[in-house]
């Protein structure tokens, strides 16, 4: 907001959190003035050489701040130094550093200084004092702090700007289902028989609501299509049998109920380079791309290795206090990759001799996300399991990793997230999925029901 227009000017100060969720935020305010306390900067020169994997969002946050502020002078830094985002060389906003309190009666101070946080808040306090004209808004991820500030009358709100969904249940669910028969709808389709799989195309017009690549539609007349190409013109439909969905298998795994196995036809298709699942604990989110990633390793041979990793706790990052190698060492926290691992196998005459032969055999390697940054992998097959877990920016260091002939799969609870600052609405899994929706090679699947046993689908219904 400019003075021209008679409205209040703005003023946004960033919490640390803010910018290890987002290290580009300070280029999403748009004209407005954007603040990093001094105390923020104090925090992230603590954190950027820590062996969490939120360091590197350190490093990169610390790297902005330095781009934009470069080699201003003191005084012109705590003016506001003009941030350059548009290629025709306009400002848009400017970035400052807001230095410690000169007062230092601490009877001044609404809250005792002996926290990092209620020092931001009492020097918040005094800048509003000090610039009238300016509505000082405070933008942090911790919902505490936001309170606190509120309290002691400063403005504060999350930062939204990575934020795609309002509501989660906006989040699609990879499928939809369709009362009475999907074709009483259609007048005119043109179907064609390729490679024994049939197809449908119709026109766009037809249909009432949105519809994206690799998204199945499921009728009462037992109709199921998944669609192939969407245009602005022509829809595309792939026509899939019921029968034959269920009957599919996946390194002798077969699908308990439908939506398994909706997940199983993506999973394993080459074409689908990224495979989003989400559902419930005992979903079975995890044994599918499991069997699906040693089917297409070991028997069709697509991949030359299956790689696996998760976000794991604060404490799980310091990983030299655990003995062994490097797959040792994050057994702990990838343990329900060993477990479906060995229900695959646990028919078998010699279980632990086949789960042996199946990890060298698909070449499965266990990495931890904080050393996967920088790598390339090449015709891999990567499964990222707690996705809910990770920031949209570290969803995104993750994904670029895969290189030429990879497949990627994506699992996650949106109901079981570990990370202080997220929700289920600012997850990097919820901002993958709505921003892949649209991607030709790209697919997700919302699985329904607790096939792991009659106990776990009671326990989460019912708790």
């Amino acid at each position: 907001m400019s003075r021209a227009s008679g409205r209040q000017q703005k003023a946004y100060v960033l919490d640390t959190n803010v910018l290890i969720h987002d290290p580009t935020s300070i280029l999403n305010f748009q004209e407005h003035q954007v603040i990093i306390p001094i105390t923020v900067l104090e925090e992230l020169d603590q954190l950027k050489s820590s062996k969490y994997a939120y360091a590197a969002d350190c490093r990169s946050a610390i790297r902005m701040i330095d781009q934009v502020i470069g080699a201003a002078r003191p005084e012109e830094i705590a003016k506001g130094v003009a941030i350059y985002r548009d290629n025709d060389g306009q400002s848009c906003g400017s970035l400052s550093v807001l230095m410690t309190s000169q007062v230092k009666n601490e009877l001044n101070s609404r809250l005792p200084n002996d926290l990092n946080d209620n020092k931001i808040i009492n020097r918040l306090i005094e800048l509003q004092e000090e610039r009238k004209d300016t509505e000082v808004v405070l933008v942090t991820k911790d919902i505490n702090m936001r309170l606190k500030a509120r309290s002691c009358g400063l403005e504060s709100e999350d930062y939204h700007n990575d934020q795609l969904v309002s509501d989660i249940k906006q989040l699609t669910k990879g499928y939809m289902h369709i009362p009475g028969s999907f074709w009483d709808v259609v007048e005119n389709v043109n179907s064609s028989r390729i490679d024994n799989k049939t197809y449908h195309v119709i026109a766009r017009q037809a249909l009432d609501f949105e519809v994206y690549p690799n998204e199945f539609i499921i009728d009462e007349a037992e109709f199921i299509g998944r669609f192939k190409q969407v245009s602005e013109d022509t829809v595309s439909i792939l026509d899939l049998s019921h029968h034959g969905l269920l009957e599919r298998q996946a390194w002798g795994l077969k699908p308990r109920n439908l939506h398994q196995a909706l997940a199983l036809n993506l999973l394993l298709d080459p074409d689908v380079h990224l495979v989003t699942l989400t559902g419930a604990a005992g979903s079975g989110k995890t044994i599918l791309a499991l069997a699906a990633a040693l089917e297409m390793t070991v028997e069709n041979k697509l991949y030359n290795k299956i790689i696996v990793t998760r976000s794991t706790p604060p404490l799980a990052e310091e990983h030299g206090f655990l003995p062994g190698t490097e797959e040792e060492k994050m057994d702990p926290w990838l343990g329900a990759i060993s477990d479906n691992i060995e229900a695959l196998h646990s028919n078998d005459e010699r279980p632990q001799d086949s789960i042996a032969y199946v990890k060298n055999k698909a070449n499965i390697q266990f990495k931890a996300m904080n050393y996967i940054r920088g790598r390339s992998f090449q015709k891999s097959l990567i499964i990222i399991d707690e996705c809910q877990n990770l920031t949209p920016y570290q969803m995104k260091a993750i994904l670029t990793r895969a290189g030429e002939g990879s497949k990627v799969i994506c699992l996650g609870n949106l109901a079981q997230i570990d990370t202080p600052y997220l929700n289920p609405i600012s997850s990097g899994l919820t901002y993958m999925t709505e921003r892949f929706k649209g991607f030709t090679h790209g697919g997700s699947v919302q699985l329904n029901g607790v096939p792991r046993s009659v106990l776990a689908e009671f326990a989460e219904s019912h708790l």
